[in-house]
């Protein structure tokens, strides 16, 4: 056995990939998870591994888990509450999952973990806002436009400052939308991916926003899994990468990669019209770059899209409705 790996959010979508792709490495990984946003069925096919341990708690609750990091070589940490919407409903909510509950997890760390070789963060490219350059590198400015990005940026800093004050070889990784199988199906609209498969199967039109033309920098799950396991077996430390595909594509070309008919709804404020990685810096230094295309990506979603089959069928009406606190707060 290599040894012993902490997946904080592992039933999550991309935690279900990467606890998948650790066990198939042969580590021992225990998962952390309060099943809020995931989903045991997303561990259902491995959840028989005799090396995978699941632990149903919360992030915060640092006296149930913390046994659970002693002899710890790796910790991921990617529980956290997502998507925009919810975000402005309940900023308490989230400032105490992404913020406080990272805090938690690097004091654990910090008093059980002396001999840790990585602390990887789950970081979002959502803090760059509407940044001014593309490819956007990580030195951009940080410009949060709601309460999800904000918290997943406190997040980062308080992993990177823990790290340098206590010594904690910790890596943030700067996703830019992420994509594939068991992505999110369930909660309020957010994910263009769970909306859009869920519609399709259904067969109502693809809600586009605007004009579809505005672009992002769809990244396919087991790529970001592979920047995962890169920067873990990497020699550096307090180092920020943004993961993304090295392209960006619009939602008018998603949609025709699905296929089906469309209907428009509003622009939304505080959204960025492009979404594009500056990935020359992990290229360099950790020797990683992306794989799948989004037209490879696509065809294996829609190879896999009964996972869908039970997500909310979101129509123009309902997404009006889930969305009202976004453009009470974000208009200008």
């Amino acid at each position: 056995m290599k040894g012993k790996v902490i997946v904080t959010g592992g039933a999550g979508f991309l935690g279900s990939h990467l606890t998948q792709a650790l066990l198939k490495k042969g580590w021992r990984v225990v998962v952390i998870d309060n099943m809020s946003t995931g989903r045991p069925q997303n561990l259902k096919s491995f959840i028989n591994d005799p090396n995978l341990t699941v632990v149903r708690a919360d992030i915060n609750d640092a006296k149930k888990i913390k046994k659970y990091f002693q002899g710890a070589d790796y910790v991921f940490h990617l529980a956290a509450l997502a998507d925009i919407v919810p975000s402005i409903v309940d900023p308490t909510g989230y400032f105490r999952s992404n913020v406080d509950g990272t805090m938690n997890i690097m004091q654990i760390v910090r008093e059980v973990c002396p001999k840790l070789k990585k602390f990887i963060y789950a970081a979002s490219s959502s803090c760059y806002g509407i940044p001014d350059k593309y490819p956007t590198p990580e030195s951009a400015e940080i410009r949060p436009e709601y309460p999800y990005a904000l918290t997943k940026y406190l997040g980062e800093q308080i992993a990177l400052h823990w790290g340098k004050v206590y010594k904690i070889p910790v890596l943030s990784l700067r996703m830019f939308n992420v994509y594939g199988p068991r992505s999110r199906t369930s909660g309020t609209y957010g994910a263009v991916f769970g909306t859009f498969l869920s519609q399709k199967l259904h067969g109502k039109p693809f809600t586009v926003v605007g004009d579809g033309k505005q672009t992002r920098d769809f990244t396919f799950v087991t790529d970001v899994v592979a920047a995962f396991l890169a920067a873990a077996a990497s020699r550096y430390s307090i180092e920020i990468f943004n993961v993304g595909s090295d392209h960006t594509y619009s939602v008018n070309t998603l949609v025709r990669l699905l296929g089906g008919p469309i209907t428009h709804i509003p622009k939304r404020p505080g959204e960025p019209d492009r979404t594009y990685a500056n990935i020359s810096k992990i290229k360099r230094l950790l020797k990683w770059k992306p794989k799948v295309s989004l037209e490879k990506g696509v065809k294996i979603l829609l190879d896999n899209i009964d996972y869908w089959r039970q997500a909310p069928v979101w129509t123009p009406k309902t997404i009006k409705k889930a969305t009202r606190d976004w453009f009470r707060y974000l208009s200008r």
